[in-house]
């Protein structure tokens, strides 16, 4: 298993950029990702990664894809494939190839704000091998599982950039798995200028871990008497926390309190208070502070790109929902990075950005790509019957 990433070429900007431009793009990228496959089989990886790829810009399963295709294999033959999969080779490589798409557009000479967040899957059914690849969430959905996973992301308005995950077992702690995603986001050759995440990165090695790399800001859990003293107040202020006071673990962190109010905000009106963590920040003002938190708003927006190209499914294996997840963030990141280097207009202070090149128009792309190479069926059988006359005399 080398976990060899090879070089890929983006289109040369001049002329026009067409949909077999951004089909062989995506394949060239996503064929990358580790599939050991099934000795002797005709087919080959490529093979398998196009169905999935359709698959995933459509919203639609592997076997809804291999129905309508003539030219795609059968959905047990693609689904065979893919339960080969193994899970730290897939996770090294694609980590691999998502720095290599970010890299594309990132000056690495220019220091950046990144953020990390968990983003759970509601999940059905039950574990398919062992019990720790599910997690619990809030009710969602109308289930409490989940299939969690660990990103970083750019926070930026033209290159929003996922850079790194992870899988996320519910029998290991947390924190691991969010020092795995700050390993690799570390070694990205940019200065990393801050670190932002939510309440559940409230964790004492996880503040450890990202102290060391940047600024951080997250927000306190209102959790034990010393903390809830703290926010007791009705004016904002700096002060410090300690965090295990007393023990061999305590850890001291510069805390701002800010105070503000609803004032009619989603129909709510009055005082509210919110702490967060500002290590390396105890210069700024607390309003300051939590505008820098709200830089991290802009995450939901990557998420919802990134769901408009998942992949329908009722496996139970967590290895491939893990790949159609991987495939969904290379895909969105691809495409971030067409429109900046590709389609965007250089003006005065940064690229003018395209409304016209949505995710939803790349996606259309190479859906009509691979349809042509794959094949698309266009016709149903009819049923011989039609109307029945009964019908059509009453009809006049």
């Amino acid at each position: 298993m080398s976990g060899c990433v090879n070089v890929f070429k983006i289109p040369q900007p001049d002329g026009v950029l067409s949909d077999s431009d951004v089909k062989d793009l995506a394949e060239d990228v996503i064929r990358q990702l580790p599939l050991p496959g099934i000795e002797g089989s005709p087919l080959d990886p490529g093979d398998i990664w196009a169905v999935v790829i359709l698959a995933a810009v459509n919203q639609t399963s592997i076997w809804e894809t291999c129905k309508d295709n003539d030219n795609a294999p059968c959905d047990d033959t693609v689904m065979d494939w893919l339960h080969t999969l193994n899970r730290e080779w897939l996770e090294r490589v694609a980590n691999h190839l998502l720095r290599e798409v970010a890299m594309t557009i990132l000056d690495p000479d220019r220091s950046r704000i990144v953020s990390i967040d968990f983003v759970d899957n509601p999940y059905h059914g039950t574990y398919a091998d062992q019990e720790g690849e599910l997690c619990r969430m809030h009710a969602k959905d109308g289930t409490t599982t989940c299939h969690r996973y660990c990103t970083a992301y750019l926070v930026s308005n033209g290159k929003p950039v996922t850079l790194a995950m992870t899988y996320v077992r519910s029998d290991e702690k947390e924190a691991d798995a969010v020092e795995r995603v700050l390993d690799r986001v570390e070694a990205y050759p940019f200065e990393i200028e801050l670190l932002l995440a939510d309440r559940g990165f409230y964790n004492e090695r996880i503040l450890r871990r990202s102290r060391e790399i940047a600024a951080t800001v997250v927000p306190v859990q209102k959790k034990g008497k010393r903390m809830r003293k703290k926010l007791d107040t009705h004016r904002s202020y700096m002060t410090t926390y300690r965090m295990y006071k007393g023990r061999e673990r305590e850890l001291k962190f510069p805390l701002a309190v800010a105070v503000s109010y609803h004032a009619g905000d989603r129909g709510k009106s009055g005082e509210v208070v919110r702490g967060y963590v500002a290590c390396d920040l105890a210069d700024r003002t607390p309003k300051q502070v939590e505008r820098l938190y709200r830089k991290r708003s802009a995450i939901e927006t990557s998420y919802r790109v990134f769901r408009q190209a998942r992949v329908v499914t009722t496996t139970q294996d967590p290895i491939i929902r893990f790949a159609f997840v991987l495939v969904g963030f290379l895909l969105e990141n691809l495409w971030l990075v067409l429109r900046w280097a590709v389609v965007a207009r250089p003006r005065r202070g940064g690229r003018d950005l395209p409304e016209e090149f949505t995710f939803k128009t790349f996606s259309d792309w190479i859906r009509h790509a691979l349809e042509e190479e794959l094949e698309r069926t266009w016709e149903i059988e009819m049923n011989g019957v039609g109307v029945p006359e009964a019908y059509a005399s009453a009809a006049g």
